[in-house]
């Protein structure tokens, strides 16, 4: 029989080690990657064709949502419920089995790498909630846990194993070398829930009175943000590029504002807004253009493609901080 594993591929270093280490048993790899809008698989794609696994994309973002607004284990230091989502993952993993044809799954997480996700009580957890009890098998610490099914059965030889632990990346560079893998990314910046802006912008989301969509999730990656009441927000580019992105996420009921006669920041009027959030909005759109102190600047104003032209001067920025996000 051919054996076959699953692995739970972030596209890391510790990944990469740990597919290449089960398949150098002989044993069949098929990386996937559990796609949210938090998490992109860019560089797991490249690192998979670094080691020549096969690689697949999932989209786990409505299962995912549901998860991140009320984890079970709570969060991490910022908007991150690692525990939670890591026993989602391998949730959707086993439910995969059968179809992959694979007989268990791998992973390269390490022992003590993360204090909080990856101590031994959180492994057990992550595992047991899964459903994956003896399935899941961690080949970079393996020798420093209980044998899992894989090894009690012989699929795989536990004596060639590891045992790293703890937070020094040391031993995986120096394995590295030995299996010539020279291409990986490095280990910051992969996940934005661990990102203290980003989490702040996403549980003010989460807080306000309106429903959202997955637009409202990809405009947190950008710009500036400012809550002006439960059900109004506004929201400032910072440059051409996210201009650019606030226009292409624009919907029909947004309002959209951009100075006429001086370089300035496309505005985004987002949710339930009145006669006194569209002037707050023409003042910041003025305020964080190239107009002069005092200067009267011309904007135009769109909404349901219906556009109009007005005039106003903007204020101090300091002035306009206690509502940004």
């Amino acid at each position: 029989m051919i054996m076959k594993a699953l692995s739970v591929f972030s596209g890391g270093l510790d990944s990469m080690l740990a597919a290449a280490l089960i398949q150098s048993q002989g044993i069949e790899i098929q990386a996937l990657f559990f796609e949210t809008p938090f998490f992109s698989p860019q560089k797991a794609i490249q690192s998979a064709e670094e080691i020549g696994v096969p690689f697949k994309v999932i989209n786990i973002t409505d299962r995912h949502m549901e998860v991140l607004k009320n984890p079970r284990h709570g969060y991490g230091g910022n908007m991150n419920p690692c525990i939670d989502c890591h026993a989602l993952m391998f949730r959707i993993a086993g439910e995969m089995l059968e179809q992959e044809s694979a007989q268990f799954i791998i992973t390269g997480e390490v022992l003590g790498q993360r204090p909080m996700s990856q101590n031994r009580k959180a492994l057990d957890i992550v595992e047991t909630e899964s459903g994956l009890k003896g399935l899941i098998l961690r080949p970079l610490s393996a020798k420093c846990l209980s044998p899992s099914l894989p090894e009690k059965k012989g699929w795989v030889d536990r004596d060639r194993l590891m045992n790293f632990s703890g937070r020094s990346r040391k031993p995986q560079i120096e394995y590295a070398k030995k299996l010539n893998i020279t291409q990986y990314p490095s280990p910051a910046g992969g996940c934005l829930l661990t990102d203290k802006i980003f989490s702040r912008r996403l549980k003010d989301l989460f807080d306000s009175e309106l429903e959202f969509k997955l637009r409202d999730i990809e405009l947190l990656k950008i710009g500036r943000h400012f809550r002006i009441n439960p059900t109004c927000k506004i929201i400032v580019g910072r440059n051409s590029s996210e201009n650019q992105t606030i226009n292409s996420l624009s919907e029909e009921d947004d309002l959209l504002l951009q100075a006429v006669s001086v370089p300035g920041p496309t505005v985004l009027v987002s949710g339930i807004s009145s006669p006194e959030t569209d002037k707050l909005a023409a003042v910041m759109t003025v305020s964080y253009s190239d107009a002069g102190e005092d200067e009267v600047t011309e904007l135009r104003l769109t909404r349901k493609n219906q556009g109009i032209i007005l005039k106003t001067k903007g204020r101090i920025k300091s002035e306009l901080k206690h509502y940004m996000i």
